[in-house]
């Protein structure tokens, strides 16, 4: 486990050693209500956990593999649903842009502006969303190396902004699979910067149903254990009450059921690896 910097979020402290954290929710935002429940139960079960914990949602999947996938509520009505979610239960928020245009109002209402995967190398994205001064998580694309990121945190960084989390999410392995290649842990997190683990994409078989992409979600312990294993400073996962119903990225979701157990073994799991990590 290679040593990153602390980056503060109100009372958490993410990375630098410190315990590790939870990035969790659905892919999407489905309804209001279905996103107010899930970040009440997630919440839940990761202070039952003892895990710090920030919540996820997209409020548009603008990437779907087919034009008849849904996609999300839009900016406007989605961000008044984390903004409600943020200030009634006290949960940073975390969420994805697309385009340069939404870093300065998704930073009105989110703690973590997350740059997608596919996005990861479009500069003005990088430049617009470090300027806002929030916290930065930047996917790595599943075509890029894992010392590539250090060229794509720099543009981050070049705006005066150095709270910034890089995240591994699975590397392209021949037609709709992914693979995850531990080595990127250690490799990322000698930029100094956080490294987070997307466990549940980098299960995802993309495009793997034609209009959709498909997922095998029995991977998503063993993929888990191996990344906390290997060191990283959190763990990130899309998960749903209802995974054969969800709205989107259904296949490659950890049902809501399984999340208090899973989460319990990965901290057992963190806190032997930081112990050594210490010696």
């Amino acid at each position: 486990m290679n040593a990153t910097r602390e980056i503060e979020l109100g009372k958490l402290r993410l990375g630098g050693g410190n315990a590790l954290f939870l990035i969790a929710g659905p892919c999407v935002i489905e309804t209001e209500s279905h996103a107010r429940a899930m970040a009440e139960k997630i919440a839940k079960i990761a202070s039952d956990a003892g895990l710090p914990y920030i919540f996820k949602a997209s409020f548009d999947k603008a990437n779907r593999s087919s034009l008849k996938g849904f996609r999300g509520p839009g900016l406007k009505e989605g961000l008044r649903i984390l903004g409600k979610i943020k200030s009634e239960m006290k949960l940073p928020i975390l969420t994805d842009i697309h385009e340069a245009s939404q870093a300065a109002p998704v930073a009105e209402v989110c703690d973590v502006l997350q740059v997608p995967a596919f996005l990861a190398r479009q500069t003005d994205l990088l430049l617009a969303a470090g300027k806002t001064g929030r916290i930065i998580n930047v996917k790595k694309p599943q075509f890029a190396s894992p010392w590539e990121m250090g060229n794509v945190a720099e543009k981050v960084a070049s705006t005066g902004n150095d709270k910034i989390i890089l995240t591994e999410r699975g590397s392209t392995f021949g037609y709709q699979n992914l693979v995850v290649d531990v080595r990127s842990f250690p490799i990322m997190q000698r930029t100094g910067y956080p490294v987070v683990f997307d466990v549940t994409h980098s299960v995802q078989l993309p495009g793997g149903q034609g209009h959709s992409s498909g997922g095998q979600p029995q991977f998503i312990e063993p993929l888990a254990r191996a990344g906390v294993a290997a060191g990283v400073d959190g763990i990130f996962l899309e998960t749903h009450d209802n995974p054969a119903k969800a709205l989107s990225d259904g296949p490659n979701a950890l049902p809501l059921s399984q999340l208090l157990a899973l989460l319990m073994k990965l901290k057992g799991l963190s806190a032997v690896v930081r112990r050594w990590s210490a010696k």
